[in-house]
């Protein structure tokens, strides 16, 4: 049995598909008001950061998969996201101690990773840096994964399989969530964007890989990346996927952080917004990553990236 947290978010919907399509039991834990798509044999109703209900719910359980995340780029401060991407981890050090559970796979993000170049891809080794170190919810992802590696240091008899994708794309994206990404350009005859890119991946594979980490991989971390495309690249093989013609604008590096700087000034005035200097400094660089240790270790697929824009649009 595998108890499933977060399965109501783009990746827990994928992951919760491909567990039942291979025939493991899975129980959920849902928010009192979240909602699946998919049918789940077994939900506990409850919140996330209960000790007693985490306990409850991983009863009779062999693993933990834990999808859950706060990802709101709108939310202004670090505190807002350490909740669920810090405290929740903390909390499942305890619920391995306390349930005897062998195995927990955890999904933090790519951006706890330096970025690397075309020439030059970084791989697990490298360190958390700028941008991304200012970045509230990447500071957040990087506390919960430190605690889990280091109280699997401490616990050589567990497993503790960390994941880091990329920017995840793909079906069951109900909110939605990164396929705003994907409505911003969905047939417009021109859009403007950054210079930079970032490396995508279709979620079917992040949660092939998830699923495979049950039996496969070693206490750590693993990147999970896809193809990495500049925001003109991106938009492109969207428009090639959809079948329809864009004209893409790459917009001037000081005209986008002057944007930032205007929805710094909209923070300050309570205005919730993903618009910030912290945000759009993650926009002008590209995200070049090895998942060389994942496709070896946990089988890492690599599904065209086109065929998950049209199962995105498929899915609305």
């Amino acid at each position: 049995m595998v108890l499933l947290l977060g399965a109501s978010g783009l990746l827990g919907h994928n992951v919760l598909r491909l567990l039942q399509e291979r025939g493991m039991a899975v129980r959920v834990l849902l928010r009192p008001e979240a909602r699946l798509l998919l049918d789940a044999p077994e939900v506990v109703r409850g919140s996330l950061l209960d000790a007693e209900t985490l306990v409850r719910a991983a009863a009779g359980c062999d693993a933990v998969i834990n999808c859950a995340g706060t990802t709101d780029m709108r939310l202004p401060r670090e505190e807002d996201f350490l909740p669920v991407n810090r405290d929740l981890p903390v909390l499942l050090c305890r619920l391995l101690e306390q349930t005897g559970i062998p195995t927990l796979i955890h999904t933090s993000t790519a951006n706890t990773v330096a970025a690397g170049t075309r020439e030059h891809p970084t791989d697990e080794s490298a360190p958390f840096a700028a941008p991304f170190e200012r970045a509230p919810y990447a500071r957040s992802k990087k506390a919960g994964e430190d605690a889990l590696l280091a109280w699997a240091a401490a616990h050589p008899d567990r497993r503790v399989v960390v994941v880091n994708p990329g920017f995840m794309l793909g079906a069951y994206d109900a909110k939605p969530s990164s396929g705003t990404l994907l409505l911003a350009g969905w047939r417009r005859p021109l859009m403007a964007g950054p210079r930079g890119g970032k490396s995508f991946l279709p979620v079917c594979d992040a949660a092939t890989a998830i699923c495979n980490a049950l039996e496969r991989g070693a206490s750590g971390r693993y990147l999970l990346t896809g193809e990495p495309l500049t925001l003109r690249e991106f938009y492109t093989l969207q428009a090639q996927a959809c079948g329809y013609r864009q004209r893409f604008v790459t917009l001037p590096d000081a005209l986008v952080r002057a944007a930032g700087r205007l929805g710094d000034l909209l923070r300050c005035l309570g205005l919730r917004t993903m618009l910030c200097s912290t945000n759009v400094e993650q926009l002008l660089i590209e995200e070049w990553y090895d998942s060389a240790k994942a496709e070896r270790e946990l089988g890492l697929p690599h599904t065209p990236l086109a065929d998950a824009i049209r199962a995105f649009f498929a899915g609305r």
